[in-house]
């Protein structure tokens, strides 16, 4: 709680107590809010093994087909690779982060495919073919 008293008002000597931290500039309210504004709103960043697995197989040529009910949610989601076979490591849980980091989209209501920001993301790897 803060101490208040009729003698001392922090409004007069703190410039910022009566403000929202909103209203601050971006060094004085929110120290990362530059390194947010950079690449459409992402920084780089680390993703996990699972994530790296899925990515890897949308840069190849798969694609993420979600499955409906009857309101329009997403329920549950296949991932398929390029030769048509269906991947068994992809919950739904990846595939909402994989779509909140803006890894992957859909178009016109097709399957979902890799984003330029998702090959950004994603590291290169051998292919044992």
């Amino acid at each position: 709680m803060l101490w208040t008293d009729d003698r001392f008002r922090w409004s007069e000597h703190v410039p910022e107590a009566g403000r929202s931290l909103s209203r601050l500039p971006p060094e004085r309210g929110d120290p990362l809010a530059l390194a947010r504004r950079s690449d459409f709103g992402f920084s780089k960043m680390d993703i996990s093994r699972n994530e790296q697995r899925i990515l890897h197989i949308l840069a190849q040529g798969g694609h993420i087909r979600a499955l409906k009910n009857e309101r329009g949610k997403i329920v549950d989601v296949q991932c398929y690779n390029r030769d048509g076979w269906i991947l068994a490591g992809c919950p739904l849980w990846l595939f909402q982060k994989l779509k909140r980091r803006k890894a992957i989209r859909s178009q016109s209501s097709r399957p979902y495919q890799i984003t330029k920001r998702g090959l950004e993301l994603v590291r290169a790897e051998y292919d044992n073919r």
